[in-house]
């Protein structure tokens, strides 16, 4: 029978789990709203920070503010990993290693001193943007997002392939029609060009000069304008399977893990009791 001790350390635990991971309590719902505004918060302060005229009239009270922020992100990374039982799969997973990212940079830079290293130190402080990653973290929508992007990958595979061969076989068409003379040096330089005009971009560093290859890039633009649509019909057939698959916020306490459906007791992942 676990002791007292036992049993208040994992009532600490549950409680904060529940804070931190569970998004359908008030207490959750307050802490996800307070961590929210303090990234966006810190983003702006990184921000401000790059810009020349204000660095140097604020820098040192930029860099206080920082150091804040930082204590508070590095609270939070502790008590992400002391609240789930498996500490270290979310310590590697995407957002355990995106907490990370946010917070050493400003660390690793009191251990890099000297002048010479300056462009080393602001190259490690640009990570600090990584905290507006840990949005994901509250927002729900993102994983119906994921799911249908997971759905759709092998259609995506299949549309790419076929835009790849659409794209090499225009501009092998174009070399020919055009050649050298109007820029179109190599078959290579000619699928660039026939890339940058299905997907509308047009840069116009390289265009066709005589009456055929025109009217050979106008048919290309409008396959371009034509097969935009299909991308999308995909992502939106997904969208409405993944948004009818309705599941929980609930997090696992053991493997922080989420995505499980509204009536699950336990981890479909770890098989921990939810």
């Amino acid at each position: 029978m676990p002791s007292p001790t036992t049993r208040r350390h994992e009532s600490w635990r549950a409680r904060v789990h529940e804070v931190i991971y569970e998004a359908d309590t008030p207490a959750g719902k307050a802490f996800d709203v307070v961590l929210i505004c303090l990234i966006v918060l810190s983003v702006i302060t990184v921000m401000l920070d790059s810009v020349q005229p204000i660095s140097d009239v604020h820098g040192e009270l930029l860099r206080g503010i920082e150091w804040g922020f930082t204590v508070l992100f590095t609270v939070e990374y502790l008590l992400r990993l002391l609240s789930v039982g498996q500490a270290l799969r979310y310590a590697t997973s995407f957002f355990g290693i995106v907490d990370l990212v946010a917070i050493l940079p400003t660390y690793l830079s009191v251990f890099i001193p000297g002048g010479q290293t300056l462009l080393a130190v602001r190259v490690l402080r640009l990570l600090r943007v990584f905290r507006v990653l840990k949005l994901g973290h509250h927002v729900k929508e993102a994983g119906v997002l994921i799911r249908a992007l997971r759905a759709a990958r092998y259609k995506f595979t299949v549309f790419l392939a076929t835009v790849l061969t659409l794209v090499v076989i225009l501009g092998s068409l174009i070399y020919l029609v055009e050649g050298a003379a109007n820029g179109f040096t190599s078959i290579p330089r000619s699928v660039y060009w026939a890339i940058v005009t299905v997907t509308t971009v047009g840069y116009g560093d390289i265009a066709p000069q005589t009456n055929i290859g025109q009217f050979f890039a106008a048919i290309t633009m409008m396959i371009g304008y034509a097969i935009i649509a299909v991308p999308t019909g995909i992502v939106t057939v997904e969208l409405s399977r993944a948004v009818r698959h309705e599941v929980s916020t609930q997090a696992c306490p053991r493997c922080s893990r989420e995505g499980h459906d509204t009536d699950a007791t336990h981890c479909r992942f770890c098989g921990a009791r939810l």
